[in-house]
């Protein structure tokens, strides 16, 4: 089912009746998908470093600490168990790999359910041709006077000026197409996506 989705200007105001047919209905929107993307985003990220030492990794404590009967203590055979000041950790984390594998008809899923969520929800904005003269100041004046915020950019040109512009925002980040990612679609209220970065990111849907 194909969906107009409303073009906008530099301004962000809309472009008269120019729109792009896309197929972002509703029935298309999957929550498991863009659920396990972003589960799978955010394990990615865990470096899986974290270590402790056990009994066996401890220095010391090869001789028994003191004989086995008639001390009136607990017997010990290490003084590098877990019960003693300085031993081993017992179940203590060990370096592992978080990481999860997503496969290209989830990731495809996953991302077509968010365009259309915020299509549904008012809050993708295609816009024709990316302008800014780089300064954050001048695109949060225009973004707050509209309620645009907070928001996320996505531009077709890695170097264009209103990603810097829009890192710099207190409620806004920029992203290259090549660098989309549905957890950072998912975090921010809207989306702002430039025509070209659009059509580049529908192409990877099909």
């Amino acid at each position: 089912m194909s969906t107009k989705v409303k073009l906008y200007n530099e301004n962000f105001e809309p472009a008269g009746d120019e729109t792009v047919s896309v197929d972002l209905s509703t029935e298309v929107i999957s929550v498991p998908a863009v659920h396990q993307v972003v589960k799978s985003l955010l394990a990615n990220r865990r470096q899986g470093t974290a270590s402790t030492k056990t009994k066996g990794l401890v220095s010391g404590g090869g001789a028994k600490p003191f004989k086995q009967k008639g001390t009136g203590r607990a017997r010990q055979g290490s003084i590098r168990a877990p019960n003693q000041v300085g031993g081993g950790t017992a179940f203590g984390p060990q370096p592992r790999d978080f990481s999860q594998k997503i496969n290209k008809k989830m990731m495809k899923k996953a991302i077509r359910s968010v365009l259309a969520d915020k299509n549904n929800e008012g809050a993708l904005f295609v816009v024709n041709d990316f302008k800014s003269d780089g300064k954050t100041k001048t695109l949060s004046e225009k973004l707050t006077k509209k309620d645009m915020l907070p928001a996320l950019f996505i531009s077709e040109d890695r170097a264009n000026a209103i990603l810097k512009a829009s890192n710099n925002l207190e409620r806004g980040k920029g992203l290259p197409v090549e660098g989309f990612s549905v957890y950072e679609a998912v975090k921010f209220k809207n989306l702002i996506i430039e025509k070209g970065a659009f059509d580049k990111l529908v192409q990877r849907l099909v």
